[in-house]
């Protein structure tokens, strides 16, 4: 099992590009702990050192699923500001959603096309009110059909036909993929900040201590 959750500071300041920073060892720690992998597929710097506007990870393994639904929605990251010293705000909110990174391929096999010749009106002569020469090609898993009838042999309409088919089902893919790509880009636009599903605080010294005691004891 795998998933990718990408995380998002959004439009926010760029505390919130270091609160993602955070949030994303807070998160990954969390996966060995249950032993999973993540896998960062993505990043985009923030404008400081050790900093993200946006992070694309990869969480593998058993669990994955349920681990990534406990870290989806907007996290908060509680700590006073390293950049503004004056400021009284020690809320940093980041947005972590599920999302779809690849759309498969479709396969086009000319084995899922049924051929049916038929007959057309229209002018043309003689020749192809009579003949069966024109073609309907249905792409069975698609549901794409085609009719063509630009030949007067049926055999130039059938290939005609599946060339047609094949292009179109090239531009569905292309398209689907353009979707995603979108889905992707408007999380970022998606952040409310309030009311956050999960909020994470630094770690004390004592907790520091703790935490690298069982990575230390983890076989």
């Amino acid at each position: 099992m795998s998933v990718h959750l990408l995380l998002s500071a959004g439009r926010g300041p760029q505390e919130c590009a270091w609160a993602l920073a955070r949030l994303l060892r807070r998160l990954e720690s969390d996966a060995t702990r249950q032993n999973l992998e993540t896998h960062r597929a993505e990043t985009v710097p923030g404008d400081r050192p050790d900093t993200y506007r946006s992070v694309l990870i990869q969480i593998s393994g058993t669990g994955a699923e349920a681990f990534a639904a406990s870290w989806t929605g907007t996290l908060c990251w509680q700590a006073p500001s390293p950049y503004r010293a004056g400021t009284g705000r020690k809320n940093w909110y980041v947005i972590a959603q599920p999302c779809q990174v690849d759309t498969p391929r479709t396969t086009f096999a000319e084995a899922d096309v049924d051929i049916v010749a038929c007959r057309t009106g229209g002018p043309g002569g003689q020749h192809r009110n009579k003949a069966s020469t024109a073609v309907r090609a249905t792409h069975r898993p698609s549901g794409i059909v085609v009719v063509v009838d630009t030949e007067r042999q049926f055999s130039l309409n059938r290939r005609i036909a599946l060339r047609l088919l094949r292009q179109r089902i090239g531009e569905g893919d292309e398209t689907a993929g353009r979707a995603v790509t979108t889905a992707r880009w408007r999380v970022h636009d998606e952040l409310v900040r309030g009311n956050p599903t999960r909020i994470e605080r630094p770690e004390t010294p004592k907790q520091d201590l703790a935490s690298q005691e069982q990575t230390r004891r983890r076989p």
